[in-house]
Order: C-alpha cells, then sequence, then structure tokens
C-alpha cells in the first residue's frame, strides 16, 4: 500500500500535458467540455479552436503538492467547445507552455429539427418576405426564437450566405405566445439581405444555443439539463436576374407611393413658395433610394431643394424608407407657371414589370411681388438735346474714367480711417464683458441657430433624424440620449422614445407615434433647469492659472 501511494505521487509530480473531451459525440447546437490537465505554468492557446468553434465558459484549477520535500504543481483547464458545423471534426493539438496535447476526434450529428408542433422547450423560425428575389433587391428576413424556460444565457446566430450582405436592423422585440398548450417568451429580430448575383442562393437557418436556469440538485451533481439548442431548417432562394427592360437607375420594389404634402396653388414674383414631397417605398433602404429630382422651370422661375429627410423602419417583415423633400420656388415673372411633376421609374418585383410613379404637375398663379424683379428702365434723351453718337458716348466714358477712379480711391480710404478711429474709440470705452462657457461645453464653431417654427415644420414633414438634430441644436447637445437627459418633462421625453421604438423595433404605429410626438412638443421644448453660471471671485487668484 504504501508502495503504491509513493508510486502515485511520483506520477503526480512527473505529470504529463493531457486533454480529453466529456463526450466523443454530440449534435449540432450542443457544447463539449475540453479538459486540459498539465503541470505547465502557461495558458492553453486556444487559437486553433476558432476555426471550428465558438468558445465559452472557461475555467481554471490549480493544485500544489508536496511529496518528501518537494513542491510540484498542476493546473487543470476546461473550457466549452460549440461546433458551428456536422461531421467529423478534429480538436487540433494545442501549446501549453513547453508542452504540446495530442488531437482528439468530436463526432457531430445534425440536430434534430425543432418546430412548433414538437412542443420542444426552444425552436427557431426563420422567415423571408420573397423567396425569389431580384439581384440587389432588399429581402427582409425575420428571426423568432420561441423558449418556454428563462435562460441563464444564450447565442442568437444568422451566418451571413455566401453572394449576399446580411445587416442587422433595429433592436431585438420580445413577446409572448401560447403555442399547444406551452407559454413560451418570443425574441424577434430583424436582418435585410441582399443578393448580389443571381442564381440559386443558400441561406442557413438562424441557430441558437443557450443555458437554462437549473435545479440546485443539477448544479450539484453536474448535470448538463439546462442546456438548450436549436435551429431553423435551411432556406434557398432563387435569386433573378436584372430584367433588359428595367429602367435605370435600377430599383427593385414592393410599392412605391409619392404624394404632396405642401402644394400651393399661387405665388408671388421675388418669393419662395413651399413645395413638401414625401416618397413612402416598401422594400429598400436609404443607401439603395435615389434622391427625388430636381424640377427645372427655366427661366421661368429658380427651383432651390433642401437634402432630404429620411425615416426607415420596418413594417410587415419587409424594410420601408419614407423621405420628405422640401422645394422652394421662387418666381420671376408674374402670369400662369406650371411645377412638373416628379417621376420615378422602378420595377414592381411582385407583378415582374417596369412601373412608373409620378405626382400631377402644379398650376400656380402668380402675381406681382412688393419685391420683384422689375425690368431695367430704358435710357431716354433730354428734350431738345440732339442725339449722341456711338463715338460721342465712348468719348464720354473715357472721360469720366479718368477721374473717376482716383476719385473712388480716396473715398473708401477717408471712410477707412473713419470707421477704424470709430472703432479703438468703441473699444476703449466698452466694459469688459466676461464670456460664458457653452451649455454643450465644447469650443469651437456655433451651432445652427433654430427656432420654434423650425421645430414645427420637422415634426409636420421632415424625419426623426431632423427633429433630434433641432431638439439637440437647441438643447446644446449631441444626440439624442443627451435630448432626453436635458427635457424636464416627461412626455415629451416619453413621445421620443415611443417614437424610436416605432421606427426600429415596430411597436406602435409609426404614423400615430409621430402625432404624438407633435402634439408633446406643441408649445415647444420643456428643458431641465440648467443651473446658475459662477459668478467670478472678488478677488483674482494669487497665482495666474489657478483657480
Amino acid at each position: 500500500m504504501a508502495l503504491w501511494l509513493l508510486l502515485t505521487c511520483m506520477g503526480m509530480a512527473q505529470a504529463q500535458t493531457r486533454a480529453w473531451l466529456d463526450r466523443e459525440s454530440i449534435s449540432l447546437g450542443e457544447t463539449v467540455i475540453l479538459n486540459i490537465e498539465t503541470d505547465q505554468s502557461g495558458q492553453p492557446d486556444y487559437g486553433p479552436l476558432r476555426a471550428e468553434f465558438d468558445l465559452s465558459r472557461q475555467n481554471t484549477n490549480r493544485q500544489m503538492q508536496m511529496s518528501n520535500g518537494t513542491v510540484s504543481s498542476s493546473a487543470l483547464f476546461s473550457v466549452a467547445l460549440s461546433p458551428r458545423r456536422n461531421g467529423e471534426l478534429q480538436i487540433p493539438a494545442l501549446r501549453v507552455g513547453n508542452a504540446q496535447t495530442a488531437p482528439l476526434r468530436l463526432v457531430v450529428a445534425q440536430a434534430p429539427l425543432a418546430t412548433r408542433d414538437s412542443n420542444a422547450l426552444a425552436f427557431v423560425e426563420t422567415t423571408v418576405d420573397d423567396t425569389q428575389p431580384y439581384v440587389q433587391q432588399t429581402v427582409g428576413v425575420v428571426v423568432r426564437l420561441y423558449f418556454a424556460t428563462q435562460l441563464a444565457s444564450g447565442e442568437l446566430v444568422l451566418d451571413t450566405p455566401a453572394g449576399a450582405s446580411l445587416q442587422r436592423v433595429g433592436e431585438d422585440a420580445t413577446s409572448t405566445r401560447d403555442i399547444g398548450g406551452r407559454r413560451y417568451n418570443v425574441v424577434e429580430r430583424r436582418f435585410m439581405l441582399v443578393p448580389e448575383r443571381s442564381g440559386a442562393l443558400q441561406v442557413p437557418g438562424a441557430r441558437f444555443s443557450g443555458q437554462g436556469v437549473g435545479g440546485f440538485f443539477d448544479d450539484f451533481l453536474g448535470r448538463d439539463s439546462g442546456q438548450l439548442s436549436a435551429r431553423a431548417p435551411d432556406q434557398t432562394l432563387q435569386v433573378r436576374a436584372v430584367p433588359a427592360n428595367a429602367s435605370q437607375p435600377w430599383l427593385p420594389l414592393k410599392s412605391l407611393q409619392l404624394r404632396y404634402t405642401t402644394a400651393p396653388n399661387s405665388a408671388r414674383t421675388g418669393e419662395a413658395a413651399n413645395i413638401v414631397v414625401e416618397a413612402t417605398a416598401t422594400g429598400v433602404t436609404k443607401a439603395q433610394f435615389p434622391d427625388l429630382p430636381v424640377p427645372s422651370l427655366g427661366d421661368a422661375a429658380q427651383v432651390f431643394a433642401e437634402p432630404p429627410q429620411y425615416d426607415e423602419s420596418f413594417v410587415g417583415g419587409s424594410p420601408q424608407l419614407k423621405l420628405t423633400r422640401r422645394y422652394s420656388v421662387v418666381p420671376q415673372q408674374a402670369g400662369p407657371l406650371t411645377v412638373p411633376g416628379i417621376r420615378l421609374g422602378w420595377w414592381d418585383v411582385r407583378a415582374g414589370q417596369a412601373q412608373v410613379t409620378a405626382l400631377p404637375d402644379l398650376q400656380l398663379q402668380v402675381e406681382q411681388g412688393s419685391g420683384g424683379v422689375q425690368p431695367p428702365p430704358v435710357a431716354q434723351a433730354a428734350v431738345g438735346s440732339p442725339a449722341l453718337k456711338g463715338t460721342d458716348l465712348a468719348l464720354a466714358a473715357a472721360g469720366q474714367r479718368d477721374w473717376l477712379w482716383p476719385a473712388l480711391a480716396a473715398g473708401f480710404a477717408l471712410l477707412w480711417l473713419v470707421t477704424l478711429i470709430w472703432g479703438l474709440s468703441r473699444r476703449r470705452d466698452a466694459p469688459v464683458r466676461e464670456r460664458r462657457p457653452s451649455v454643450s461645453g465644447t469650443t469651437g464653431t456655433a451651432a445652427p441657430a433654430y427656432s420654434q417654427a423650425d421645430l414645427r415644420r420637422a415634426l409636420d414633414a421632415g424625419g426623426l433624424d431632423e427633429v433630434v438634430q433641432i431638439l439637440a441644436a437647441m438643447a446644446g447637445v449631441r444626440d439624442l440620449d443627451a435630448v432626453l437627459a436635458r427635457l424636464g418633462d416627461t412626455g415629451q421625453r416619453q413621445a421620443l422614445e415611443r417614437m424610436q421604438r416605432a421606427r426600429w423595433a415596430g411597436q406602435g404605429d409609426v404614423s400615430q407615434a409621430r402625432a404624438q410626438l407633435r402634439e408633446a412638443f406643441r408649445a415647444g421644448p420643456r428643458w431641465r433647469d440648467a443651473g446658475k453660471v459662477a459668478e467670478k471671485p472678488l478677488l483674482d487668484p494669487l497665482y495666474p492659472g489657478q483657480s
């Protein structure tokens, strides 16, 4: 017995680096624990594992032992591995200090698909709004995770398919549903998929792996009964090429509406008449939608276009874009004026044909304005004077130029001297004014000033980004979070948050949220008390540069 104990202690003192798995086969979506025991002092290099696995729950347990006056140490490392694909996977050799583990083999089976009819604790659904999209068409993808237990941790992943781009949109939306007599918590996540080439596009199903909240005995006995995994089935999209008869620029949409939100029927010369156009497009993002064109009126009027305002949302599983642009038309002459309506060519992905959406022409009756452009006066010869010839005019002008420019130079010099003397006297007599710090605490170019009328206009016809920009400028801050912190009215803060949720999280109607936002800010923003500005001390600091 004593000899066996001595051999055991000697074996522990000379322990070599080894690795083993708690299981040799798992299903896709499950995790396996990799254990590494070593007498080295360094940490294992897990880098080679990241090509095939997702790593989590890394633990370290070190022990020290004394035998015959000799102190030895050993360490046990463990890490949870989540395979990214099924099949026979190789656990590569890992380096720990000066030692190296032996490679291991892991068999990963395809996980069974859990659906809403299987009464499983967790399942995943992936839906696309168009299974036969065109190249560069924006496809809405919605991933829903259903789970009927409390989660301690979890990860929901949708891989980007080859030959397409994938972008997550907004924040997760949560809800609860009763399915088959069981109460499920639902997490909904939205994506935008844009195919880059025609042909078959394989979209992998979203997968979930997580840990449920287990009981006391499960944790005490080391059971892994709280582990959850689920995946949605793969889908194949048939991507169609750009049709030969499609208009350019290529604009694949589900729907497009144009309307006037402001359309006058009269104007005055020299004064701006405002026209506001709103475009609502389904199945497109801001980056893909072209700018609304500027009408050309030639010499009859000048047209000035403001930058467009965008409002992006996710409606019915598809991205939706609302664009608003304001035009200022300044007539140059009185009489009837026709402003041609905007026309946009696009491709109807549902009907598979080219479409043109156009606004009707606007007929404006232009009257003579007080500041209108008047025709130049006609020069007339003095009564009873002989008409001057062209050569006489040239000689008279030359005679005027001989003394005109020196006189103008002398006058400007005298005016500059008088202005300089006046400015110096004002500077000497003016009291010293204390410079107050800005609200935002930054220096540099002052932010543009906005009035209540600008805010009201943005609430009526602009986008949320413009509303936030105006509120931030009025408060002297930079972003929406800072605006919420500066607002002293609870209703105004709730209206802004409700609008943000309606745009990105799909919680509520965007138009209704806009109406509530307009009502909350009808009387203007109500800010918190910014506090009093510190008064200047009666005595200057004893040492310059200190306060």
